[in-house]
């Protein structure tokens, strides 16, 4: 589940309480905004979620999801959120397209817990939003297909 927990380290070497009135040096992970582009992602986590509704959709369960990106530059994390109703469908079944799961045209029972880990591309843009700037998925995309070698192939009897 995504809180301010999930980005505690797991170094238990130097475990233990802090006093109130203890000296501490470790900083935070820095904040990287990506250029926009195309990207390769992991899923690091999800969390089922109720959206209250809005003006364009109405109440419906919802799927946070947590994506990591990692580049030359560092790891950027960005957070999505996948409306479960009918009329985002098509975002849904683009998600499990692009991790993978669904392929075009079949049906798929969703299942959450297989999403954790999986990889798959996205194309991120940027948002601002008070004065702020996030990286934000603009869609999903599918799996890359292998390509034809066009270098020299095995043929039978030939060499």
């Amino acid at each position: 589940m995504s809180d301010i927990f999930s980005s505690i380290g797991t170094d238990v070497t130097n475990d233990r309480e802090l006093g109130w009135d203890d000296e501490i040096v470790q900083d935070s992970a820095s904040f990287i905004t990506l250029p926009e582009g195309e990207y390769e992602f992991t899923v690091k986590e999800f969390e089922r979620a109720r959206y209250n509704g809005g003006e364009k959709l109405p109440p419906c369960p919802q799927a946070k999801i947590k994506l990591e990106v990692v580049t030359e530059k560092g790891t950027a994390i960005i957070n999505h959120n996948l409306f479960l109703h009918s009329r985002t469908e098509s975002m849904i079944s683009a998600f499990f397209v692009a991790i993978g799961i669904k392929k075009h045209g079949e049906k798929l029972k969703m299942d959450w817990p297989k999403t954790i880990g999986a990889r798959g591309r996205a194309k991120i843009g940027i948002r601002e939003y008070n004065g702020n700037t996030y990286n934000e998925v603009k869609r999903f995309l599918e799996p890359a297909t292998p390509t034809q070698s066009t270098g020299t192939a095995f043929k039978p009897g030939k060499f």
